[in-house]
């Protein structure tokens, strides 16, 4: 293994995902909450992504971090990525899916397209009714 090409795979990754970092040698438990979710995002969409799943990608973010890393998304799945968003963030889901599932207590209550969801009805199906 070449630490040359790790270090230099790295700096191209702190420059594309703008991770706030010291060196391309500090380790990642050093860095802020925010700057960890886009090394691991520069990390998973770092190569060919067939399938992405992101679990709550941009909780306690600030807005630019937010709409970085939801182009980043859109741009995998514009790529022909397969992407399972995992979110409570209703406004989020609906600005990045193309259809919706709504599960409860492990069993999928409700499916839309997300041009077509009814507000109602997905938290009708979120509160188990």
């Amino acid at each position: 293994m070449k630490k040359s090409a790790f270090r230099e795979d790295a700096r191209r990754k702190i420059a594309r995902y703008k991770i706030k970092t010291r060196t391309p040698e500090t380790p990642i438990a050093a860095l802020s909450g925010g700057n960890v979710q886009r090394a691991v995002l520069a990390r998973e969409l770092g190569g060919d992504v067939e399938v992405l799943i992101a679990a709550n990608p941009c909780f306690g973010l600030d807005f630019a971090a937010v709409a970085q890393i939801h182009a980043e998304i859109m741009a995998a799945r514009n790529r022909g990525a397969a992407v399972l968003l995992v979110s409570e963030d209703l406004d989020e889901l609906l600005e990045l899916s193309d259809r919706l599932v709504v599960m409860f207590h492990g069993q999928l209550v409700y499916e839309a397209r997300a041009s077509e969801a009814d507000l109602t009805e997905i938290g009708r199906h979120m509160a188990g009714h």
